[in-house]
């Protein structure tokens, strides 16, 4: 399952935000990845979001593979939404 998303906060995925979405991702048995640029980043890996570079205003896709995905996918696509 994909979804596609904006960034919409003033400062992109930074520490904070980057650190909370790892957070909720690990919550998931699903594998939840997030693609930017062509490239593909592990969603439970902080380091790996942070190397992202994901700006205010960049669009994210993430995809969710495993049994709990749908839950997933609508709890994060909730907190990127939610950012400002």
């Amino acid at each position: 399952m994909e979804k596609r998303m904006t960034v919409n906060n003033g400062l992109g995925l930074h520490l904070r935000p980057a650190g909370d979405l790892c957070t909720i991702a690990m919550e998931y048995e699903s594998k939840i990845t997030l693609c930017f640029r062509n490239r593909e980043f592990n969603a439970k890996s902080l380091l790996s979001i942070l190397s992202a570079c994901v700006q205010s205003g960049d669009e994210i896709v993430m995809v969710f593979e495993g049994p709990d995905e749908e839950e997933a996918a609508e709890r994060i696509s909730s907190f990127i939404e939610g950012l400002h």
